[in-house]
C-alpha cells in the first residue's frame, strides 16, 4: 500500500497515478478519477489528492478540462518514462552495479535472468 514509503502519501499517489498512464490504464486524453474518487480509493484526505494533482499538473503529466475534469496530457507517458529512467539511471543503477561487483555476478549473468523474467511474463 501507498503507506509504507519514506515519501509523502501524495507523492505516492502521484507515483501510482504514473504507474497507471504507464500501464496504458489511463492514455493521452482519458479522464483520471476526480480528486473525491482518488481520496476515497486511497482512504486519505482530499487535500492530499489535490496535492498529487497539483504535482501532475506541474509536470505537464494531467491538465485540467472544464467541464471534463482531469485528464492525461499530450506527451504525457513519454515524460514519465524520461523521468523514470533518468532517476533509475542516478539513483539505483550505481547501487545495483556495485551490487553485481560485490557478488561477482557478470553481465551474462544479468542478461540470463533478464530473459528468464522476460519469459515468465509470457
Amino acid at each position: 500500500m501507498i503507506y509504507y514509503s519514506d515519501k509523502a502519501i501524495f507523492v505516492k499517489i502521484a507515483e501510482r497515478l504514473c504507474d497507471d498512464i504507464l500501464a496504458d490504464r489511463y492514455r493521452e486524453g482519458d479522464r483520471v478519477p476526480s480528486v473525491r474518487e482518488l481520496a476515497a480509493e486511497y482512504e486519505v484526505n482530499t487535500n492530499t489528492a489535490l496535492r498529487a494533482f497539483e504535482v501532475l499538473q506541474r509536470d505537464d503529466i494531467l491538465l485540467q478540462q472544464r467541464g471534463i475534469g482531469m485528464q492525461v496530457a499530450k506527451g504525457a507517458k513519454r515524460k514519465i518514462l524520461a523521468a523514470r529512467k533518468k532517476e533509475f539511471l542516478q539513483r539505483e543503477m550505481p547501487d545495483f552495479l556495485h551490487r553485481l561487483d560485490l557478488l561477482g555476478l557478470t553481465i551474462d549473468d544479468v542478461s540470463e535472468a533478464w530473459e528468464e523474467y522476460q519469459e515468465s511474463k509470457q
